[in-house]
């Protein structure tokens, strides 16, 4: 059946498609207006003003396999921090190279650096998990800060800034707030690889970090998170979680963050620099193991990250179908709803790239976006492998 519009002819097929199509790109409005963009709401806890010198101590916790060339240079950042009262527990994950006498090396110039220790070959599933725990166990103060060995604080109010989410900033504590999101980011680098790398995480980030500010938090990362230690053996740590080799940051968010406990922090100061892959395998590795523990996200978390991406595919893939086999008017009207669905996008992702301190990406987060959802795609049908760390 032929409809007719002045001098067009559209076929039912067509609006049935371009129907869909403008279904699709308002779900894209609606995600990109609630959850891509990051917003940092300072907590104020109930108003009791605290000094520097009543501000809680803070135990840093970084996990170390063969990270004896990255600690050396990084480990400085850490403690040149401004916040009163902290230390620095480095966990030697196993390492075989030089990692213990970096270690042995700081611990002996500041006496705010402590060391525990994974043997090599432990028979665990994830060494790091046990390696978490045993810091947890090490720890003499009530807030854990994570980060990596090959992370680097933007500036030296780093500590602070990610404190401020439990309200130990300006204001008071907030007994409510159990656990902090903050923002990890990656070296720029001038390669193809490292771009693609680039959005991803700033797409992810700014996704994990909007959905909780609006009461979903999914997952956290690794390299910059904070959370109680009494929360961590509150929920029994990561015994639930033993099964799986990775995870040790998003499977335990996803496990104890609510929308009453949970806070995030995207200020520029707040954020960490990471060495990113250098190779397209060992990118893909990494995104691999990430992957691998998302089957086992809560229900709730499952059906908000898949709604996205069917959205999204379905735009492209009704896009180029009535691209090609379309007639003018509705390949007029496809046309506009992709540049209308790129200028927000682009749009969006700037913004909260401007907020996180970040340098603001192009036109070319167009192709990402078409890409990355392919590579997760057959790296989520891959035949699952034991990733272990």
């Amino acid at each position: 059946m032929v409809l007719t519009l002045g001098v067009f002819e559209i076929g039912i097929w067509e609006l049935c498609l371009l129907g869909v199509l403008l279904l699709a790109f308002v779900y894209e409005v609606y995600f990109y207006a609630r959850y891509m963009w990051v917003r940092h709401e300072k907590v104020t806890g109930d108003g009791l003003q605290v000094t520097d010198g009543e501000k809680p101590g803070v135990s840093v916790v970084v996990c170390a396999r063969n990270e004896g060339y990255n600690l050396k240079p990084y480990i400085q950042s850490l403690l040149t921090q401004d916040y009163p009262l902290y230390e620095v527990i480095i966990v030697n994950d196993g390492s075989e190279d030089n990692t213990q006498a970096v270690i042995d090396e700081y611990a002996a110039l500041d006496k705010r650096v402590k060391t525990t220790f994974v043997p090599i070959g432990a028979r665990v599933r994830s060494t790091k998990k046990l390696g978490l725990t045993l810091a947890a166990k090490a720890a003499q103060y009530d807030y854990l800060l994570l980060t990596d060995a090959d992370c680097r604080p933007e500036s030296i109010h780093w500590i602070s800034s990610m404190m401020e989410g439990f309200g130990c900033g300006e204001g008071a504590k907030d007994e409510k707030i159990e656990v902090v999101l903050g923002y990890g980011a990656y070296f720029w680098e001038n390669s193809m690889l490292n771009e693609i790398i680039q959005y991803d995480t700033l797409f992810n980030g700014v996704h994990y970090l909007g959905a909780a500010a609006t009461g979903k938090p999914y997952m956290g990362v690794g390299r910059n998170l904070a959370y109680r230690k009494e929360t961590f053996f509150a929920h029994g740590g990561f015994s639930d979680l033993m099964t799986e080799g990775a995870g040790d940051d998003d499977l335990f968010v996803n496990k104890v963050a609510t929308k009453r406990n949970t806070a995030v922090v995207c200020t520029p100061e707040s954020i960490t620099w990471s060495v990113p892959k250098h190779t397209w395998k060992s990118w893909l590795q990494q995104k691999r193991r990430h992957l691998s523990v998302s089957g086992a996200y809560n229900a709730s978390s499952k059906g908000h990250l898949m709604r996205e991406p069917l959205a999204r595919g379905m735009f492209y893939l009704l896009f180029i179908v009535l691209m090609i086999f379309g007639s003018p008017l509705v390949m007029s009207a496809a046309f506009v709803l992709f540049l209308l669905r790129m200028l927000l996008q682009v749009s969006m992702l700037d913004v909260s790239a401007r907020r996180l301190g970040q340098p603001q990406m192009g036109i070319e987060v167009v192709w990402f976006d078409m890409l990355l959802p392919v590579v997760t795609g057959v790296m989520l049908l891959l035949p699952k492998r034991k990733e272990v760390w």
